[in-house]
């Protein structure tokens, strides 16, 4: 039986730049370069809309916080804010002196991490806000984050790659004295656990990491993904590798090359999707090296994929992506799809 997907209506009226269900319901936040963030409700058909919130730029990246009802944004304004979702209150957490390409919550150490291209990370405490905000210095602009339950990986130009102990940015904090100025960061000094060159030759842009805490995949602008390891045993570094795809050959039958600008793990199965400037959604199996399946062709380009909590439903952004050297693509091309998963169809197909 195919799996059932649909198109949601009221889509945003510019590209998308990050989409992110809820960890606990069907409840879908989508940010635009519009300047607004929209909150959808994907248990139905069509899907609702249920309330767009204004921002004074492109917002370039947003998360669910500490529940279903709180919502973290940040984009071109260089501030990270705090958005109730049931008000629609904004309260900026912090600002930083550039844009901010991305955001990370941690529910096991209740932190917000924002990622600027001013090269700094600025660590939040959602429950408790009157600690003050520690900033980390990066060697490089931060392109791509993103969390396990007990580490960050940051992804940056120059391709540099530091992985965090999550643990010790939450302690970060604690021996600041706090500002008159509540939303001022405060620079700390914090080691990485590990410093690393990226596998592949070409700009990162897009990380995940895999939900059981054991790696991450990685993808750059040349069609290419490299699935790596945290452990650093020799052994465990030796399985780290890199393929090929979203590349589409032309009428002459030379291979087009894709940027892959989205990855996402499966929650249950750890396996993972890539979308890419090609408009194509992969499912891979990053441990027995093998696709699992390529979905039919979106109408432009792929921006952000996204799984539900429960693995049960996966979304998929398109917004144009200029890869055809075109400005603008016509009329509806920017549209989120929901597509509801067959029980084993992000499933890892084992060993060859």
């Amino acid at each position: 039986m195919p799996s059932a997907q649909f198109e949601l209506s009221d889509p945003p009226t510019d590209a998308i730049s990050a989409i992110q269900f809820a960890p606990a319901s069907l409840r879908l936040l989508v940010a635009s370069w519009d300047k607004h963030v929209y909150l959808y409700d994907t248990s139905q058909s069509g899907g609702k809309l249920l309330q767009t919130y204004e921002h004074r730029a492109p917002v370039l990246d947003v998360c669910f916080g500490e529940s279903d009802e709180d919502a973290c944004t940040t984009g071109l304004d260089w501030d990270v804010r705090h958005l109730n979702l049931s008000t629609g209150t904004q309260t900026v957490l912090s600002s930083h002196n550039a844009g901010v390409k991305s955001l990370a919550y941690s529910p096991q150490h209740q932190i917000l991490i924002s990622a600027s291209w001013d090269s700094t990370l600025n660590i939040h405490h959602l429950a408790s806000p009157s600690t003050p905000i520690a900033s980390i210095s990066l060697p490089s602009k931060p392109f791509s984050i993103s969390v396990t339950a007990t580490k960050l990986v940051v992804a940056m130009a120059s391709r540099a790659l530091n992985i965090y102990d999550l643990a010790s940015l939450a302690l970060a904090a604690s021996s600041l004295t706090a500002t008159d100025d509540p939303t001022a960061a405060i620079p700390v000094e914090i080691e990485p656990w590990q410093r690393r060159e990226s596998s592949l030759k070409f700009m990162t842009r897009a990380i995940a990491c895999m939900p059981n805490d054991a790696g991450y995949a990685s993808s750059s602008i040349e069609g290419r993904v490299a699935v790596e390891w945290f452990d650093p045993s020799p052994e465990s570094q030796a399985r780290k590798y890199a393929f090929k795809c979203h590349r589409q050959a032309n009428e002459q039958g030379i291979d087009v090359v894709y940027p892959v600008n989205a990855l996402a793990f499966h929650p249950v199965h750890g396996t993972f999707a890539s979308g890419g400037g090609d408009g194509f959604v992969a499912l891979w199996d990053g441990v027995s090296k093998r696709r699992i399946r390529q979905y039919q062709k979106y109408a432009s380009s792929v921006s952000g994929v996204a799984f539900s909590g429960d693995g049960k439903y996966m979304a998929v952004a398109i917004s144009p992506g200029f890869e055809d050297g075109k400005e603008g693509g016509g009329e509806g091309v920017v549209k989120v799809f929901v597509r509801e998963l067959g029980e084993n169809e992000a499933k890892g197909k084992g060993a060859k």
